[in-house]
């Protein structure tokens, strides 16, 4: 028996390829659920459904009336929601005055009032079927700055915070709800980062565990909170190695690590 028989998954987040919300969506066909992956580009997120033998549908987090439709087209192919995951998510990097109001405004939208209607929604349903298990994706970046991120750890911030208070009130209707906070990760998002040299040293060595996370690392959280075995709510899971006992480097630390690859290279 797999463990996820039974189960019904919305994720939302899958419209690039083999990113965090592909992999978790991967691995709990594998484990049996019946998948709906949503986001905003059709082709890619049909294309991805048509392999894992899923579902899919548009949606923009950001407007509560699609997160609805959703909600209501995953019920009306499968006959209920057990599990929700939000993985969408923007990276963006911007220095504190440099941070303009349309970033701003971008970020809030996606990450704080598309997180609080994906809980409006997803646990308003849940709680009315017995309940079931939501995972937002958060950040490690929250709790050990980086410099250049304010924006992206604000709004991750409130987020975790929202969440603590919709698990606080739908745990006694069933409803499990927590987070999940990477660190530096490969994923189509950081794909550019991972690939600058000497970059990726610089994290390197703040990793408790030697080495920064993976997508199934993730993934391996996602399934474990999604299923019967967890007893938590209302918390934010630090899938990170450890970065959060030590810190992101700081930017004088990560152009030095740049500039000597970079000179490395040249020899």
């Amino acid at each position: 028996m797999k463990r996820l028989d039974g189960k019904v998954a919305v994720i939302i987040g899958a419209a690039a390829k083999d990113n965090m919300a592909q992999v978790i969506a991967r691995r709990y066909a594998d484990e049996n659920a019946k998948v709906v992956v949503a986001g905003r580009k059709e082709e890619t997120l049909k294309e991805f459904a048509d392999e894992i033998n899923a579902s899919y549908a548009l949606c923009d987090i950001t407007k509560k009336d699609d997160i609805e439709s959703l909600s209501k087209f995953a019920v009306d192919t499968y006959g209920k929601v057990d599990i929700a995951i939000n993985c969408a998510g923007w990276g963006l990097l911007e220095k504190l005055q440099k941070t303009t109001e349309e970033q701003l405004n971008a970020v809030t939208a996606l990450h704080l009032n598309g997180s609080f209607f994906f809980l409006q929604v997803f646990a308003g349903q849940m709680s009315e079927t017995g309940g079931g298990s939501i995972v937002l994706t958060s950040s490690a970046s929250v709790y050990c700055t980086l410099y250049h991120h304010a924006a992206y750890i604000g709004t991750k911030a409130g987020a975790d915070a929202v969440m603590r208070c919709f698990a606080n009130e739908f745990g006694s209707k069933g409803v499990k709800i927590n987070a999940i906070a990477p660190g530096l990760t490969s994923t189509p998002m950081t794909e550019n980062e991972i690939n600058t040299p000497g970059l990726l040293d610089a994290f390197l060595k703040e990793y408790p565990m030697g080495r920064i996370g993976t997508t199934e690392d993730v993934a391996n959280a996602a399934l474990w909170l999604a299923s019967d075995e967890s007893f938590m709510t209302g918390q934010v899971l630090q899938i990170n190695g450890g970065l959060t006992l030590r810190r992101n480097p700081l930017p004088w630390e990560i152009n030095a690590s740049m500039k000597a690859a970079t000179e490395d290279k040249k020899k």
